[in-house]
């Protein structure tokens, strides 16, 4: 299955990356942290999903307008749920104050396999042994 997405990384002003934590719900035992976002509806565009996500995920209030172009985009090739996906995602990097993060919009599968969300210094990310999305996160530009 084909999929379009929009994925929003907030940064704060101590340089951590915001993620979310869950599973894939056929694989429970195998967590890992990811980008916030998710798929496009119809008539959207990735940075109105990202920003609409962003909202519904972790309470971050963000205008399309304010993401920009993506930095990045990139195919993903994996499964969940037993589904195999080809997720095509634009990345945008927004630059935001700290703030707690709220999961009371998540959606009902997101509710069953989600169960934190975190800042991160990419430091302690790297250092931290646990598995993470995109792969090479570290890698990437996520400067001004």
């Amino acid at each position: 299955m084909r999929r379009r997405t929009g994925r929003v990384l907030p940064i704060d002003e101590a340089g951590r990356v915001l993620l979310m934590h869950g599973w894939d719900p056929g694989r429970p035992q195998s967590p890992y942290w990811f980008s916030i976002g998710g798929g496009v509806d119809e008539g959207e565009t990735t940075a109105e999903a990202a920003a609409r996500e962003a909202f519904e995920e972790v309470g971050l209030v963000v205008r399309a307008e304010e993401l920009g172009s993506p930095r990045w985009q990139d195919t993903a090739y994996f499964s969940f749920d037993g589904i195999a996906l080809e997720q095509e995602q634009d990345f945008y990097v927004i630059h935001v104050p700290s703030f707690v993060p709220v999961l009371d919009g998540l959606d009902g599968i997101e509710k069953l396999t989600v169960d934190d969300c975190r800042w991160w210094a990419l430091q302690e990310l790297a250092a931290s042994g646990q598995t993470y999305y995109p792969e090479d996160l570290l890698s990437r530009d996520l400067s001004r």
